[in-house]
């Protein structure tokens, strides 16, 4: 199973992702660029910014409508 199958699996469980919980679940280095690959197959994937601990990133939901 490739990292996209992985990561798509998740998103459709209703879970949101973060690079860094990426990384730790499946050693997954480029998220963005996986989110990105699963947008082009179609896949509506929406993102937010979210700041903690003085650290911004994106964390990634998989849009269901």
């Amino acid at each position: 199973m490739s990292q996209n199958d992985k990561i798509l699996d998740y998103l459709k469980l209703g879970k949101s992702l973060t690079s860094l919980e990426a990384l730790n679940a499946f050693g997954c280095l480029r998220l963005a660029s996986r989110i990105e690959e699963l947008h082009k197959k179609g896949y509506n994937i929406v993102s937010d910014r979210v700041s903690e601990n003085g650290k911004t990133f994106s964390r990634y939901y998989l849009y269901n409508k």
